[in-house]
């Protein structure tokens, strides 16, 4: 069944129907009668909840299996959710303990470029697993390019880094440009379908789990760096049960990202947004994708608004 562009692998009524009542019939056979289901059973499956992004996918990843797909091999732009590559090649190139030295260059990067940052200062000196969270949370520029700048060494060994792990990791419609996901240079994209399954692997890592699920992180004031508190943008923490992350991103060309992952009834659900008009509104799809997504697994409505509260914002 196909609507709005979004394709949907379900089960049919009738399969559902007998599987549930424990019923087995044979390929050959023709019941005399219906067999009576009780009344909770009958439940079939709904209809994916609307979604305005221009790409998207959704990916059960512990069955392996898609649940949705929009444009998902659409090659466009994905802004900061490059950064999950960035954290997944630092984690290989560096030890979590390593010392980076902020320079000028860095800070000068995320300001000239109009970016986020990790508001670091030329010559503090933060540990790799602090400037992770740094790279991770408020979504640094300034912090991504002490790392690439370090672990390349240089931001252009770096991308290549980037672009032979995504060739590793089957990442076919993806090419990396920098390290931050900014305009320029141009010429960088990737997929829905690619970042899920870069997600999927990415939340494989326990360092990059525990990193991609913190709602907030403070590095405490020493005698070389300022005290920081980085507060993670992704507003499905904290409020959607089972959230994990994974990363936001917006530029005026890629519009508003996201790549979200939960855990919920055994199953560990994937998706990525790419190309919506609207901040709030990509929290609030993936907040009802991923409660459609519990319904395929049980059958039942599992619209709990999470942690006790619903996601605000755009309609």
């Amino acid at each position: 069944m196909q609507t709005g562009g979004i394709r949907l692998f379900a089960c049919t009524a009738l399969a559902a129907a007998t599987m549930t009542a424990g019923l087995a019939v044979p390929a050959h056979a023709t019941p005399l009668a219906a067999p009576v289901v009780p009344k909770a059973a009958t439940k079939t499956a709904s209809a994916a909840p609307a979604v305005a992004a221009k790409v998207a996918y959704l990916l059960d990843t512990t069955t392996g299996r898609p649940l949705l797909a929009k444009q998902a091999t659409k090659r466009v732009p994905i802004a900061s959710l490059t950064k999950v590559m960035t954290a997944y090649v630092v984690l290989r190139e560096a030890g979590l303990d390593d010392v980076v030295k902020i320079n000028a260059d860095d800070v000068r990067h995320a300001a000239t470029n109009d970016a986020t940052s990790a508001s670091l200062r030329a010559g503090e000196r933060l540990t790799v697993r602090d400037l992770l969270h740094g790279v991770m949370l408020p979504s640094g520029a300034d912090a991504s390019h002490a790392l690439a700048r370090v672990y390349g060494p240089g931001e252009a060994k770096f991308v290549a880094k980037m672009n032979a792990t995504a060739r590793s990791l089957g990442l076919t419609g993806t090419r990396y440009t920098n390290t931050d996901g900014l305009p320029k240079p141009s010429g960088g994209y990737s997929t829905a379908q690619d970042q899920a399954k870069l997600a999927q692997v990415a939340l494989g890592d326990p360092v990059l789990l525990g990193i991609s699920s913190t709602r907030r992180y403070t590095v405490a004031a020493s005698k070389v760096h300022r005290a920081h508190t980085w507060t993670n943008t992704n507003k499905l923490l904290g409020k959607t049960s089972g959230a994990l992350g994974v990363k936001t991103g917006y530029t005026r060309a890629a519009g508003y990202c996201l790549t979200f992952a939960a855990d919920r009834d055994g199953h560990r659900f994937v998706g990525v947004l790419l190309g919506d008009a609207k901040s709030e509104r990509r929290f609030q799809t993936a907040n009802r994708l991923l409660d459609w997504a519990g319904e395929q697994v049980t059958g039942t409505d599992t619209n709990t608004g999470g942690d006790g509260g619903t996601l605000s914002g755009d309609a």
